[in-house]
């Protein structure tokens, strides 16, 4: 592999820095070349590339709205032994803890950026001589297929909202534990579920922010000069998508949530909504880790049927 990266990279140093990392999709090493340090993540399953695109992509898209430090990415690589390697720069990190508050106003800033390029092109479109700068994204999905976990999610572009939430994510999740498990008591509560959720937007207006997409503590973090998130599965949805995960397994202050609720108030009766999109991640943790989560994913949608 180490012969790979180095052609790939162009150097003629890659030497192991010491500093290694990881979950438990994937490897992860930093090296140092010829141009710097990098990190390199490992997958050796069939999908890498594809996982890998996605998260390059979101990460991309992330560093192009310069709201929230994410590691640059360099290359997706794949190996002739299978699998890929996406190489990335190497940032030092450590647990979030000082810069708390300025993640949640950094979130609420990348969540904005999208509606602020909106209301900017529509005042230029006003003045004389001046045109549509950046692309403005109108639609709900994204370009590439993106990994929540290992699973690909259906990206689909919708124009609808309720429509890309039901069919593109919970149907799509639904439809997994369908074909592993055949879940009698799920296929009926979907079935009821399914009719209430465009009720949970009445009189909500929804516009495309761009999203993590995968926000719990663990892809958090800080370096010297402030926050880094990193491990994204981006779409553009829903901004209150992304507090469903973070507020699923803690790790967030109260410091977290009031930077961010300064720059997006917090919406009101939005309990449910909060369930809705936490129901995804249980879902997907049940696709990707078993039964353990079939209890929390069915409670979820008793309570929002009620």
């Amino acid at each position: 592999m180490e012969a790979v990266l180095k052609k790939e990279l162009g150097t003629s140093m890659l030497k192991s820095s010491g500093h290694s990392g990881g979950g438990c999709i994937s490897e992860g090493q930093s090296y140092d070349t010829d141009h710097g340090r990098v990190f390199v993540k490992i997958n050796y399953k069939s999908q890498a590339k594809r996982m890998f695109d996605g998260e390059q992509a979101s990460l991309e898209a992330i560093l192009m709205t310069d709201t929230v430090k994410v590691p640059k990415p360099v290359k997706v690589i794949e190996l002739d032994t299978g699998g890929s390697a996406f190489v990335m720069e190497h940032v030092d990190m450590r647990s979030l803890s000082k810069h708390s508050n300025q993640l949640g106003k950094c979130l609420a800033d990348l969540h904005l950026h999208n509606q602020r390029q909106r209301d900017s092109q529509n005042k230029d479109q006003q003045t004389v001589g001046k045109g549509a700068q950046v692309a403005v994204i109108e639609q709900f999905g994204f370009h590439v297929p993106t990994c929540c976990g290992y699973l690909p999610q259906e990206n689909e572009w919708q124009s609808d909202w309720v429509t890309f939430y039901t069919r593109n994510k919970l149907q799509h999740q639904l439809n997994m534990v369908e074909e592993s498990y055949g879940d009698r008591e799920a296929r009926e509560l979907w079935s009821r579920l399914q009719l209430q959720i465009p009720k949970l937007f009445t009189d909500v207006e929804v516009f495309p922010a761009l999203l993590h997409g995968d926000l719990w503590s663990g892809n958090v973090a800080e370096c010297s000069d402030g926050p880094v998130v990193f491990d994204p599965a981006s779409f553009y949805g829903h901004a209150e998508f992304d507090l469903g995960i973070a507020g699923l397994f803690g790790g967030f202050s109260d410091s977290f949530y009031s930077g961010y609720h300064e720059k997006i108030p917090r919406a009101s009766c939005n309990e449910k909504r909060h369930k809705l999109y936490q129901l995804f991640h249980y879902l997907n943790h049940w696709n990707h880790f078993g039964g353990g989560y079939r209890g929390s994913s069915l409670r979820i949608m008793k309570d929002l049927v009620k």
